[in-house]
């Protein structure tokens, strides 16, 4: 909540529960953040500190929301200013941290809409490009996989929702080879208050089998790192748009929800089986 005299982010809480599994890589930050006197100015401490800066270089810090001139977009305003505004809520709340758990790919993603902005101004229509990096950032989760064979095996599976058998009948192998880390604020948002029908737009991250053994600190480093690499095309990365995401039902993740039997998994509104491609 803010100061309604002086405008200062006092201690929040929004009933987020940091023991939950799905939260469990950025448990000790949120923690952290929002027990602070004033959790603005603690996110700025930290921003500070990992010396986090924008594409055009400029030093990143959270600001008011009334900060925001009239008629400015969000992202070019990130772009421009490095300046993020943020309210005092939920959503701007796990943006925040996903800013300080992730920055190389929040800044990717700001420098690519950014562009879009520039390019083909703000209409009622995103565009394809600006369309993926906005699901990316609301709602993307990342598919931390094993570069092997068994690991390859899985996301074809996952992509052609063949969900008993990845969740079901290789749940052992799926807890060996793939890790899944949430990135899109709105999807941590929206778990605050968990559903089971929440579905998330996933992205593989192909690891070596060393990624298992890292602390968590190094495997969101590295994650950072190569994700970010991905989605710089001047590096030869992928063209973000819509199609390059795969549904994923978060609580299907193992040990993500309670009760995750075969019949947990039939539920064909949720676990949703492929469509047919048109001839």
């Amino acid at each position: 909540m803010t100061d309604p005299v002086s405008g200062a982010a006092q201690r929040i809480d929004y009933g987020v529960n940091w023991n939950a599994p799905w939260l469990a890589p950025i448990r000790r930050l949120g923690e952290q953040v929002a027990g602070a006197p004033d959790w603005r100015v603690e996110l700025n401490l930290r921003a500070a500190q990992l010396n986090i800066r924008n594409h055009a270089g400029l030093p990143l810090s959270f600001v008011l929301q009334e900060d925001l001139p009239s008629g400015v977009s969000y992202e070019a305003h990130i772009g421009a200013t490095g300046n993020v505004p943020t309210r005092s809520n939920l959503h701007d709340f796990f943006n925040a941290l996903v800013w300080l758990t992730f920055p190389r790919i929040k800044v990717e993603l700001n420098a690519l809409q950014a562009a879009q902005i520039a390019q083909l101004g703000i209409g009622k229509s995103r565009g394809p490009a600006r369309d993926a990096a906005t699901l990316f950032d609301e709602n993307a989760a990342f598919l931390v996989v094993v570069d092997n064979a068994a690991g390859h095996s899985l996301v074809d599976a996952l992509r052609s929702h063949q969900w008993q058998d990845v969740f079901v009948a290789r749940r052992a192998q799926f807890q060996a080879q793939v890790g899944v880390f949430l990135f899109g604020h709105a999807m941590m948002e929206k778990l605050v208050n968990p559903y089971k029908a929440i579905t998330a737009h996933s992205l593989v991250c192909w690891v070596e089998a060393d990624f298992q053994s890292l602390s968590d600190v190094q495997k969101l480093a590295r994650l950072d790192v190569t994700m970010a690499r991905q989605l710089d095309r001047a590096q030869g990365g992928i063209e973000l748009l819509p199609s390059v995401f795969s549904p994923l039902p978060v609580l299907g993740v193992p040990t993500w929800w309670h009760d995750q039997n075969a019949e947990f998994y039939a539920d064909q509104e949720v676990f949703r089986p492929m469509r047919l491609r048109k001839s």
